[in-house]
């Protein structure tokens, strides 16, 4: 761009900016402010379109700022306008707004390459305090050697400025994602507390991914540390803390690690077998069992359109690119009938791949899977470990209550601490996105992320790495939904104040506290589940899993409206309650029910109904609370499937997971049961066949499923209710 050109878009700017700053209010004076004149812009100001950012304007020494926690401040310059500034650093304008009284009510912030508004903001104090200690850190990328030769890639933020003396702990991030985007700003955005106490923040490329090198390998295995020139990801953890305290200086000897999600399997891993001086950890709805639970499996049945995309993405490269399939999946699946016909058609055949190989070859709980697993290897406490997940996670939500109910076992001196949230997949971190105030149409009335972060990591990590007051958590923090406010607890699931209830699946689409006295042969429900047709688990179209636009975050949080009238789904459902009815802990589908065909899935949903006259967008909404799949023909063993029987009643019972929800009074409780959600997993053929993965398409049949609901085969979910 030219000169010209340049005063030509300036000027374009200034005159919109005019325009637009007299529709607001035609009738201000043109002209400039001056510094005295800067306490009428005092104030706090929440951004419209994501409430968790509260933007403070102040002055200091005759100048106006504007600041975001996380973020270096911006000085605003009066322009030639009355009430609009410049902020020269961002290369935009904020233009305060006025009401019929003519006092600011808010502002507007536009960039001037073209004077687009990016954000308004509505006042909500006249209090402007400092909401930032944006501490400046340094940049330094090494190459760590690991015990085989292999050296892995890191990068080492440093305060830049430290008090004499002031000698700081380590905090390890190791992950699989890529770590080039790591410097100061970043860790001030997403980490503001513990960037301003001061750590040496260490994120490092895991063994074999971006510009680490080695072998990458998807949830490698623990080997036998005995044998010291086997490697693994907790050796690898180990050599990088130990380089880490020979070669960087002015470090404590203490070093904390924490990761999110496959980086939660990492931080798990740092654990075990730990370097003396790793004194806390934090997995982050970490990967723990692929095939029991998280990503690529649940109870048998195959996560289809997640492991066909993620596994691409972690093999077939060595960086991060995203599966874009660009159109509906649901056609794409069922086009393909099956995943090795799926997995042919990939941008790189991904039968060549270690894990996509597994998948067609080893579908059942084999010695290759069950090696990956970790809580097998969690069989005493070695560290202060605080596990996070979110009731909504649509990828690891399994792997955060598992690791703690198995460490919590062998807890004696109480150092395993856990936090649920109302969050998605990683929702508590701060990359600028909306921090758990919502989350889909869910309100909860606070920023929840922002909540954890300051009240339980930040203080976490200063008491362990830097011996400092002020984590009082004492086991489980959860943050009940409903009534929307934060529960600690003595223990997870908790004990006293609760419960055992039922609550039975009855015939005409009934649920009851109370159990059934009709006798043995009593059907509660009966559909025809048919595999040309399954269930979307998400609205349609579907798109790839991380394709730009793809709805995969929040769509445990879907109205399940969208399928409520199918008839090959069964509804099951309360009238309007007239007290609150609070569940808590784990939630147990325990289903006596038979198909006609010789294997078959089922999905169990409990979910709360909104009233008709709640307020918009949630009338009627349908909120699933608790969810989860089974597949029939691993009802005897995971490792050693077996067809079922055609017509034989079978008991089901799987768990659905840990839930903490208020059903308010005025609400319905409901239970869905179906026997698809495609195309997140594939479709069981209905037909006992060797292997799923490679079934032929005249496998596929339509079968009938019957769902029991008397005193002999009591249908029912079992949980814990609020006395």
């Amino acid at each position: 761009m030219n000169t010209l050109q340049i005063l030509r878009s300036r000027l374009l700017f200034v005159l919109l900016a005019v325009v637009m700053t007299a529709a607001c209010d035609p009738g201000l004076a043109q002209r400039a402010i001056s510094p005295p004149e800067f306490g009428q812009y005092v104030g706090e100001y929440r951004w419209n379109s994501n409430p968790d950012v509260v933007m403070s304007v102040y002055r200091e020494a005759g100048k106006l700022y504007e600041e975001r926690e996380g973020r270096l401040r911006r000085q605003l310059v009066p322009d030639t306008t009355q009430d609009h500034f410049v902020v020269a650093a961002l290369a935009s304008h904020v233009i305060f707004l006025r009401g019929a009284d003519g006092s600011v009510t808010g502002l507007r912030i536009l960039l001037d390459a073209d004077a687009r508004v990016l954000e308004e903001a509505k006042r909500i104090s006249t209090g402007g305090v400092r909401l930032s200690h944006f501490r400046p850190y340094t940049r330094q990328d090494v190459m760590i050697p690991m015990r085989d030769g292999a050296r892995l890639h890191a990068v080492i933020l440093r305060p830049e400025h430290v008090e004499a003396g002031e000698i700081l702990p380590f905090l390890i991030d190791r992950t699989p994602y890529g770590v080039d985007g790591s410097d100061s700003a970043s860790v001030n955005l997403e980490k503001p507390e513990l960037a301003a106490s001061g750590y040496i923040l260490v994120y490092q490329d895991v063994r074999g991914r971006y510009k680490s090198e080695g072998q990458f390998v998807m949830n490698r295995p623990i080997v036998e540390h005995g044998n010291k020139t086997k490697i693994d990801e907790s050796t690898d953890a180990y050599d990088t803390v130990d380089w880490l305290l020979r070669n960087e200086p002015n470090n404590n000897g203490r070093v904390g690690v924490l990761g999110l999600s496959y980086g939660g399997f990492l931080a798990i891993m740092a654990g075990i077998d730990a370097h003396p001086a790793v004194k806390a950890i934090s997995p982050q709805a970490p990967m723990t069992d692929v095939w029991m639970g998280d990503d690529f499996f649940h109870n048998g049945a195959f996560r289809q359109s997640y492991g066909f995309d993620y596994v691409q993405q972690m093999e077939a490269q060595k960086t991060n690119a995203p599966v874009n399939l660009k159109g509906d999946t649901y056609d794409f699946f069922l086009k393909h009938v099956n995943f090795v016909g799926a997995a042919a058609t990939a941008f790189q055949d991904m039968r060549e791949l270690p894990t996509a190989r597994a998948f067609l070859d080893q579908p059942e709980y084999t010695k290759f899977w069950q090696d990956m697993a970790v809580e097998n290897r969690l069989s005493h406490v070695t560290l202060p470990t605080l596990e996070v997940g979110g009731y909504w996670d649509q990828e690891d939500m399994w792997g955060t209550q598992a690791q703690y109910a198995v460490l919590k076992k062998h807890d004696d001196r109480h150092e395993i601490f856990l936090v649920l949230g109302p969050w998605n997949h990683g929702g508590w971190k701060n990359e600028g996105r909306k921090l758990g105030s919502s989350f889909g149409t869910v309100d909860f009335g606070e920023a929840t992320g922002i909540e954890y972060r300051k009240t339980m990591e930040f203080p976490f990590f200063e008491k362990y790495l830097k011996d400092r007051p002020g984590f009082d958590l004492t086991d489980t923090a959860s943050f009940r939904t409903g009534v929307n406010k934060w529960m600690r607890y003595d223990v997870w699931p908790p004990v006293d104040g609760f419960a055992s209830a039922n609550l039975y699946l009855e015939p005409g689409g009934q649920l009851s506290f109370v159990a059934p006295t009709g006798g043995q042969d009593m059907v509660a429900a009966t559909y025809v589940a048919d595999p040309a047709n399954p269930i979307p688990y998400r609205h349609r179209p579907i798109q790839s899993t991380y394709a730009p636009g793809s709805n995969w975050y929040t769509w445990l949080v879907e109205d399940q409206r969208f399928i409520t009238s199918r008839k090959d789904v069964a509804n099951f459902i309360m009238p309007a309650l007239d007290h609150d009815v609070t569940i808590t802990g784990d939630v147990t589908a325990d289903l006596f029910a038979a198909t006609t065909g010789s294997d078959a899935d089922w999905i169990v949903k409990l979910i709360d109904v909104y009233p008709d006259d709640a307020p918009s967008p949630v009338t009627g909404y349908q909120l699933m609370i608790a969810e989860e799949i089974f597949r029939g023909r691993y009802l005897k063993s995971f490792e050693h499937p077996q067809p079922l029987t055609p017509g034989a009643v079978n008991e089901l019972k799987w768990s659905l997971h840990g839930v903490d929800h208020t059903f308010l009074k005025g609400h319905r409780i409901m239970v869905e049961v179906q026997s698809s959600w495609f195309p997140l997993y594939d479709r069981n053929p209905q037909t006992f066949v060797p292997n799923i993965m490679t079934a032929a398409k005249n496998a596929y049949k339509p079968e009938t499923v019957t769902i029991y609901g008397s005193a002999n085969y009591p249908s029912r979910l079992e949980f814990e209710v609020a006395k």
